[in-house]
């Protein structure tokens, strides 16, 4: 099936590419996520209103990009969790844990999306996560869990 990307999927492409996928995945996931809708032949005109307002929002987010990369770098990010007698956690840090912390520390608003965990928290002290803000920009927090 053929549709139209609204959104950059990791994998798949960014907003306002025609791809080619299974009929599934764009029936059960992209479409009701609103990350795709079909693609018509009157769906060119969309294709290059989604290419034209990504191409204006990339330019203008670049710097804003990175001035929120040195905001979140410079945060002090705590989360306080249960945990037992070792350290161990009553389950783990997901990625809206992390948007919650980041906020509750004075920073920016982050996309839960964009943050990525490279391995599940699930002990207490200090973890790496990565929060991609742009194309070319990532800003790496330090979270330390309590």
């Amino acid at each position: 099936m053929k549709i139209i990307l609204t959104h950059e999927v990791s994998g798949l492409g960014g907003a306002g590419e025609v791809v080619e996928v299974k009929d599934g995945y764009a029936r059960n996931f992209l479409v009701p996520r609103g990350f795709a809708i079909r693609w018509t032949k009157g769906g060119q005109k969309d294709v290059d209103a989604i290419r034209r307002a990504r191409k204006v929002h990339q330019i203008q987010t670049l710097e804003a990009a990175n001035e929120v990369k040195a905001t979140l770098e410079g945060l002090q990010v705590k989360l306080s969790v249960r945990s037992g007698d070792a350290g161990r956690l009553f389950g783990s840090v997901t990625q809206a844990d992390v948007v919650e912390a980041v906020k509750a520390a004075g920073g920016p608003v982050v996309d839960k999306r964009a943050v990525t965990i490279a391995s599940p928290i699930k002990t207490v002290g200090t973890h790496k996560v990565s929060v991609k803000l742009h194309a070319d920009v990532a800003a790496n927090l330090d979270v330390v869990v309590a």
